[in-house]
């Protein structure tokens, strides 16, 4: 380290191409947002049955914070899924 030879991770002054165009509109986030509610109903079906308590407000809870960890996780999915789709295939237009 004395020497001064480090090694550059990330150049400051890179530009980079994909900043330039836009892969999500709204119509796409709105489609995502639905969807997310939709998985959370269907998750939350499920994993309800799961819950071991008979008080309703336990099955509510703990049935919601699973349901909604395991969609924040398919928002994610879905976001990923889609800008890089979108990336290749404006890749591969050019």
């Amino acid at each position: 380290m004395d020497k001064g030879n480090f090694v550059l991770l990330l150049d400051p002054m890179a530009q980079s191409e994909t900043t330039e165009t836009k892969l999500t509109s709204r119509a796409s986030l709105t489609l995502d947002a639905i969807l997310v509610v939709v998985f959370f109903i269907y998750i939350y079906t499920l994993v309800s049955t799961h819950v071991p308590s008979n008080d309703p407000k336990m099955i509510l809870f703990w049935g919601g914070m699973c349901a909604a960890c395991m969609s924040g996780v398919f928002w994610l999915c879905v976001q990923m899924f889609r800008v890089v789709l979108m990336a290749q295939r404006a890749e591969r237009r050019k």
